[in-house]
């Protein structure tokens, strides 16, 4: 799965990186614990070109009856079409999602150990979302996100046996692409990415704390 996650590049620099256009008042605290139930950037396409939107981590759906609830953070790839949480956002709302790394917890004994996974070097990234906006009476639409997982590769797979899609070029302009993408696309997107192009370290459980945030979450664990 994917709980958290690092996100530090500034609103006018995500912009740039997807020529996404950028709502006037828009701004972007960087963060590195970007946890559920929070707003957080990502790039989708509303007919007129890439835009950049913040919404809410945590997937509500249009048909939703009210607020209660589950509200995925995360959509497993495998059998997604099938399922009606995502199907219709699926083939139609589909977004890249900017990061700059993130955490899996390995358990050990009767506790867990965090640990950062991001590309090698440092590099930001793009995580495969699916978004949705559901209508609130007498109030703004809310808007909100799920991020997609798949298999986890060799290096995330001794920690958890999940991790996020992470999309590279090729992927990132299939995923970006309106409309449904066919089985052999999904499959090409939901492959685990390439192990030898990332790097990782255990770091502090500091970082458990939702509300504990700064450069310190990615410190290695002493």
């Amino acid at each position: 799965m994917c709980g958290r996650y690092v996100q530090t590049s500034p609103a006018d620099a995500l912009a740039t990186r997807f020529g996404a256009r950028l709502p006037e008042g828009i701004a972007w605290t960087p963060r590195w614990n970007v946890a559920p139930g929070t707003r957080a950037p990502l790039v989708r396409d509303d007919g007129a070109g890439p835009v950049l939107a913040f919404l809410t981590w945590g997937l509500r759906p249009s048909w939703a009856a009210d607020e209660s609830g589950v509200r995925p953070i995360n959509a497993r790839a495998e059998g997604m079409g099938g399922k009606p949480m995502f199907r219709a956002a699926l083939k139609h709302r589909r977004a890249l999602v900017p990061a700059d790394g993130f955490y899996e917890w390995q358990v050990e004994g009767r506790g867990k150990t965090p640990w950062l996974f991001r590309l090698a070097g440092g590099a930001p990234f793009v995580l495969a979302g699916l978004w949705e906006r559901r209508e609130v009476p007498g109030a703004e639409p809310l808007e909100s996100f799920a991020i997609v997982t798949t298999a986890a590769n060799g290096l995330v797979q001794p920690v958890h046996a999940r991790m996020p899609v992470l999309l590279d070029t090729e992927t990132e302009a299939l995923w970006q692409r309106q409309g449904p993408l066919s089985a052999a696309e999904l499959e090409r997107c939901f492959a685990p990415f390439d192990a030898g192009a990332m790097e990782a370290w255990p770091v502090s459980t500091w970082v458990n704390a939702a509300s504990h945030e700064g450069p310190r979450c990615i410190e290695p664990a002493r």
